[in-house]
């Protein structure tokens, strides 16, 4: 029996090594080079540039996310059911994507800054809505099949919460230079769209470098044939997934997070330029401190997942995070002083320590539920269930637009800003205050419970899941079915004549 036969099934597919790791972090930092650009810049850019209605961008965020709903599971089913090349099922799809994507992300910023006689006009609304979808699109292409990455590139499990901490981590150094942006453009009396604008392309042309880079490095260890296309194929998949208490719950907590971030790194730029009255590094100063708290976690959390498990961990988190977002409520009595900022900035920092257990583990997580899935039903789709959970997280974008905006609608932000004036009553004020503390202490406190509650797999039940699935793979292995395959088989398939 040669060494090889010697090993399990789950360790002739595992092994990942530094450059591993690091050449799959490599792809979320080319994609948050400019998802960032959306979560942290774009709101303001179409309300002080553009001088767009809050209404409207809520609306048009809601019309994007319901395309997502037809283009994500399209995407995820290209992907499972695509001819296998020579490169693997998914990687490939960073060349294919990386320019587009680069493209949407400059064209959305492209118009100059529009005069108050100009605010809202039909053309400036067409020519967002065109541009955001392209985006959208765009950024589905990379991401889907990107997302589907992470359950083939290892199957161990201790493997893949290293591998979702490093994702974690190269998606917060592609969003960095992104807030150096925003510090230096976002003014108390508005946006220099110039510099907003060299940025912007900066990032574009850094997020190809980077997307070329993920295609170099990563590797696909873990080859599910295509599946062929049947009558009632999709259906059946998706009910798969619905019917996956951990994938449901995890997608959810997934969205919460997602609607919380983009909440906080989109809104809080209003907040401390117009309540505190601060510009320059104090405007991206929350959005900091919500992720510095990842440079030191990063080290100590496969400790505390070994111990506790994912579960455990991340759910406590949550529950940090949303009790230091509802402290910062009580700071409104303390008016819009100093020292109610500098508490503001130290439980921002709170707040990250508890969101980044979570943010670290998500992604583990979910690739922990999809092995669940195929373990239960034998059937594995990684693009279709990835174009499922994105789709959640996409949602998220959603209720971020909806709880951005509506805040801006509720305070007369638009009013204000489209007779020329970035000057607020104290009423006005005090509505952004109220909301901006009260919205994440929600979406915190629901993830709380959707982990603590309705996720089942704690540490205990995934280390059974590690057994079933190391039987599931010698099952698949004695019947002459395909389910690990070295590199050099995945290019000898590839060559293969077709039928």
């Amino acid at each position: 029996m040669s060494e090889e036969t010697k090993q399990s099934y789950i360790a002739q597919a595992s092994g990942l090594k530094r450059k591993d790791y690091v050449s799959y972090a490599l792809g979320d930092t080319g994609c948050c080079l400019v998802f960032g650009l959306v979560t942290t810049l774009l709101q303001r850019y179409y309300t002080d540039v553009l001088l767009l209605n809050p209404l409207f961008i809520m609306l048009m965020f809601v019309v994007a996310r319901v395309w997502d709903a037809v283009n994500d599971p399209i995407m995820g089913r290209i992907c499972d059911t695509m001819k296998l090349s020579k490169w693997g099922r998914y990687r490939p799809w960073f060349l294919y994507g990386g320019i587009p994507l680069s493209l949407a992300a400059v064209l959305m910023f492209v118009v100059g800054q529009q005069s108050p006689e100009n605010a809202g006009s039909v053309g400036l609304s067409v020519f967002a809505t065109i541009t955001y979808i392209f985006f959208g699109m765009a950024y589905t292409v990379v991401q889907i099949p990107y997302g589907s990455l992470a359950s083939v590139v290892t199957l161990d499990d201790k493997e893949r919460s290293n591998l979702s901490i490093w994702r974690s981590v190269g998606a917060a150094i592609g969003s960095m230079p992104v807030m150096v942006i925003g510090m230096i453009a976002f003014k108390e009396d508005g946006v220099n769209y110039t510099i907003l604008l060299i940025g912007v392309i900066a990032m574009a042309i850094a997020s190809m470098v980077m997307m070329v880079f993920a295609f170099l490095g990563n590797k696909e260890r873990v080859i599910a044939p295509p599946k062929k296309p049947e009558k009632g194929a999709t259906i059946n998949a998706f009910k798969k997934l619905f019917k996956s208490r951990s994938m449901v719950a995890v997608s959810l907590a997934s969205m919460l997070l997602l609607a919380g971030q983009m909440f906080i790194q989109s809104f809080y730029s209003y907040l401390i330029n117009f309540y505190f009255g601060k510009g320059g590094i104090w405007t991206m100063l929350p959005t900091v401190l919500t992720y510095l708290p990842m440079a030191f976690l990063m080290f100590f959390t496969p400790k505390l997942v070994r111990k506790f498990g994912k579960k455990e961990v991340s759910a406590t988190g949550m529950a940090v995070a949303a009790c230091a977002n509802l402290l910062m409520f009580f700071l409104l009595f303390m008016g819009p002083t100093n020292v109610a900022l500098y508490l503001f900035m130290i439980l921002c920092l709170a707040s990250g320590i508890g969101l980044n257990f979570f943010v670290l583990q998500v992604w583990a997580m979910a690739a922990d539920s999809i092995d669940e899935i195929e373990v239960k039903t034998g059937s594995r789709e990684d693009g279709t269930a990835y174009s499922f959970f994105m789709f959640f997280r996409k949602m998220g974008q959603v209720i971020a637009a909806v709880a951005v905006n509506a805040t801006l609608l509720a305070m007369g932000y638009y009013e204000t800003v489209s007779a020329g004036s970035f000057v607020f009553t104290e009423g006005q004020l005090k509505t952004m205050f109220i909301l901006a503390t009260i919205i994440p202490a929600v979406f915190f406190g629901v993830m709380a419970f959707l982990l603590y509650v309705i996720f089942p797999l704690s540490k205990k039940k995934v280390a059974i899941l590690q057994e079933e699935k190391e039987a599931h793979l010698k099952k698949l292995a004695e019947g002459d079915e395909e389910g690990i395959v070295t590199e050099a088989e995945i290019v000898q398939e590839a060559q293969a004549p077709q039928e």
